[in-house]
């Protein structure tokens, strides 16, 4: 493997990405057309989000269960807003072995319907609520154009779906997971986002309120990175959830639902990656070190691993017989966030070379000293990480106090654009249909001055807009 196979990122960012994924080894792609194998690493790393977050939701007083993959169609039709807006991605199941199905089943696509059939059976009283529940699993969605670990047919993710007695409590737990979201983005992938409202046209089919958290990408595209959504009761309503109150009246719950999935690891390649490859922020790579032997350094060795091992600091040894020039470029292009040159000839000086995969930069230390300077090293690199991030994000968002000027960043400024906006749909759509660009999230703490830049009547809000994957 040589470096010289990955695209230059600046090239050709669509194809950089498809040759980060493949030659890091976290993909590969199958006769299972739209669908990708998650690799060891690919896999690892999700291991590393779902633990991070696990502790996060149990933390919260959230528990785990697990839903059927498969959902009657006269379930799913119960609430037909929901239907309407997941209708030309679903999945349909008609035969079981040789027998055609009396009704036919969709591969769900989401939860919802299947965690309000279950509640109407547990919940009875205010004693039963909240419920707060979360689930770990995939789902399918016929995407027509795919793209690893972003868009795929099958998705691993996390879905929380909760009930509760009072509508504020929903709104505050819609509120505490899309913070928890906001939290682990910036604390562990050194994700710098941008969260607010999604408008009315891009909130979640059949919610009242869609919380959103935005990255921007390297090349200035934007990922939806999570979302969490306020329900009100009419999914609770319609599916005849009923509870009898404090004050005996019968009342409908109230509900909310947040999701994540893989998509975040595309978020970790597209902002922190390189011509090199891969970068991993130090809190969610698997392995934070990687020790590449040169010569006869057994001894050594040994007594670096147990030195990591008594710290709880991951670790690979590539022991392979491939040269030392190959096995650095191997590292690197796999993301390790540190790499330890364990060399005879160093060693008899008493020093070893450390190299930080965010700068390359090599740092030589006294053996006694390695273990201390990982550390350093571990939470230094995390924190420049996210400023790197940060100020490149900052350095490509724009403000448009015009049309033309909206229509004229959006042709030649890769970024997020800032404007004035009226609160009406047509002017949406109109921005969508001249520029390609969509409405991000909804700003809410500016003050709002001046006109929509679309239709030039009175602006109610400002909104981020921009391209999008």
């Amino acid at each position: 493997m040589e470096v010289k196979e990955i695209t230059n990122r600046d090239d050709d960012f669509a194809k950089w990405y498809t040759d980060v994924c493949k030659k890091a080894d976290l993909i590969d792609y199958s006769s299972v057309k739209g669908s990708m194998i998650i690799r060891p690493l690919g896999y690892a790393i999700w291991e590393e989000i779902q633990k991070a977050l696990d502790k996060m939701f149990k933390d919260t007083g959230h528990e785990n269960v697990q839903m059927p993959m498969f959902i009657p169609e006269s379930l799913l039709n119960v609430e037909k807003e929901h239907v309407e807006g997941f209708a030309p991605e679903v999945a349909w199941v008609t035969q079981g072995g040789k027998e055609k199905l009396e009704e036919r089943m969709c591969v769900r696509p989401t939860s919802e319907v299947l965690f309000c059939e279950h509640y109407k059976k547990i919940i009875k009283t205010y004693r039963d609520l909240p419920k707060l529940y979360n689930q770990w699993c995939t789902i399918v969605r016929w995407e027509k154009t795919t793209r690893p670990f972003l868009r795929s047919r099958e998705i691993l993710w996390q879905e929380g779906h909760t009930m509760h007695r009072t509508s504020e409590e929903a709104i505050e737990e819609t509120l505490k997971m899309f913070n928890i979201y906001k939290k682990f983005q910036e604390e562990y992938l050194a994700l710098p986002v941008i969260t607010g409202k999604k408008t009315e046209k891009e909130k979640f089919a059949g919610a009242e309120i869609t919380y959103t958290i935005e990255a921007m990408m390297y090349d200035g595209y934007a990922l939806q990175n999570g979302t969490s959504h306020y329900f009100g009761n009419h999914f609770a309503d319609a599916f005849g959830i009923r509870f009898t109150d404090q004050d005996n009246k019968l009342k409908v719950p109230y509900q909310t639902s947040w999701g994540v999935s893989t998509r975040m690891i595309g978020g970790i390649i597209m902002t922190h990656g390189d011509n090199n490859g891969l970068v991993l922020p130090p809190k969610i790579a698997p392995w934070k070190v990687i020790i590449i032997p040169i010569g006869e350094v057994s001894e050594k060795l040994k007594e670096l691993e147990e030195k990591l091992k008594e710290n709880d600091i991951t670790y690979k040894v590539d022991n392979s017989n491939k040269t030392p020039g190959f096995k650095f470029a191997d590292a690197e292009v796999k993301g390790y966030p540190i790499r330890i040159e364990l060399g005879k000839r160093d060693l008899e000086n008493n020093q070893v070379t450390l190299v930080r995969r965010d700068t390359l930069e090599k740092i030589v230390v006294n053996y006694e000293e390695v273990l201390e300077k990982i550390k350093y090293l571990l939470e230094t690199i995390q924190k420049d990480m996210f400023e790197k991030a940060k100020n490149r994000r900052d350095s490509m968002i724009y403000e448009a106090m015009t049309y033309d000027e909206l229509k004229d960043i959006a042709e030649n400024k890769p970024g997020f654009i800032k404007i004035n906006w009226c609160g009406k749909t047509e002017c949406e759509d109109k921005i969508k249909e001249d520029t390609t660009l969509k409405s991000r999230c909804i700003i809410e703490d500016e003050e709002v001055n001046g006109p929509c830049v679309v239709c030039k009547n009175k602006a109610t809000t400002r909104i981020y807009i921009g391209k999008q994957y």
